[in-house]
């Protein structure tokens, strides 16, 4: 099983570790499924940033980003050289450890809390 960390902008939250992560889920299946809040106002389809990510360590690890995905990331709050959304990067690497920083989400208009 791969090794997904998550870190978090919003300095009030504490990291989570999920340990059980699977080859193919997604960065934002893998949030959803423990209870890790990740806005997707587009529900997932690659239709807008708000599922923005920075890949910490393991980018390697993951799909690579398509041209549709570098379109959509542009619209993003401060992208990265290692920005990804959480809806298109999966884990292609079983064995992996993946460190996401997820940007504070109070930043995102409709945002789910």
């Amino acid at each position: 099983m791969a090794k997904v960390i998550f870190e978090f902008e919003d300095p009030t939250l504490q990291p989570v570790v999920v340990d059980n992560a699977t080859e193919n889920q997604s960065i934002l299946d893998i949030a959803e499924s423990n209870d890790v809040h990740l806005s997707h106002n587009c529900g997932g389809v690659c239709a807008c940033s708000t599922c923005h990510v920075i890949i910490l360590q393991g980018m390697d690890d993951l799909t690579e980003i398509s041209d549709r995905e570098e379109d959509q990331i542009d619209g993003a709050i401060n992208p990265t050289l290692e920005s990804r959304l959480g809806c298109q990067a999966e884990i292609i690497n079983p064995k992996a450890t993946i460190k996401v920083l997820i940007p504070d989400q109070k930043l995102i208009i409709a945002h789910e809390h």
